[in-house]
């Protein structure tokens, strides 16, 4: 199987949310996936992009992207985040995912980036793996925080805040 990886244009979104929902599913959250193609068209190409995206091609057809951003360390300055890299399932173990890791560190020694961030699931032994693999600092000492929508929502929304 012969792979190009090349920047991702609008024309790969269809193909990039499939494989954002192919993810949802092996990470046992199907339903979780609230995105549309529209949201994505918007946020990523329009007038402030929020994302990027490199796309892995075999024969005009997308087997695998890397969805990053540019982010910003108080302590160390211009970083980037992979937010999710995803290979097909049944592409999956011919070194797509490590020819999107490769690409996505090139790009971001390119851009003077002081690192390249990103998450793995506990449980996700397999990505784990491949991580460890090329050598990546998995660092347990830190707690993920977020609010969802309904909170942030909630919380604007409230009379009296603490």
């Amino acid at each position: 199987m012969s792979i190009i990886i090349r920047q991702g244009t609008a024309d790969d979104l269809p193909a990039v949310l499939q494989l954002i929902k192919e993810l949802a599913a092996y990470e046992n959250a199907p339903n979780e996936v609230t995105l549309t193609l529209e949201d994505m068209h918007k946020d990523g190409f329009g007038e402030k992009p929020l994302f990027e995206l490199l796309v892995a091609e075999s024969n005009g057809s997308i087997q695998g992207m890397a969805l990053y951003f540019y982010s910003y360390s108080t302590w160390k300055g211009k970083c980037i985040y992979l937010e999710d890299i995803v290979v097909k399932e049944d592409a999956r173990r011919k070194g797509i995912g490590l020819k999107l890791f490769e690409a996505l560190i090139e790009k971001a020694h390119d851009f003077g980036a002081q690192r390249l961030q990103w998450q793995v699931l506990d449980w996700n032994q397999p990505a784990i793996s491949f991580y460890k693999k090329i050598n990546s600092n998995l660092d347990p000492s830190w707690i993920n925080c977020k609010l969802t929508f309904d909170q942030l929502v909630s919380y604007t929304s409230s009379e009296s805040r603490d």
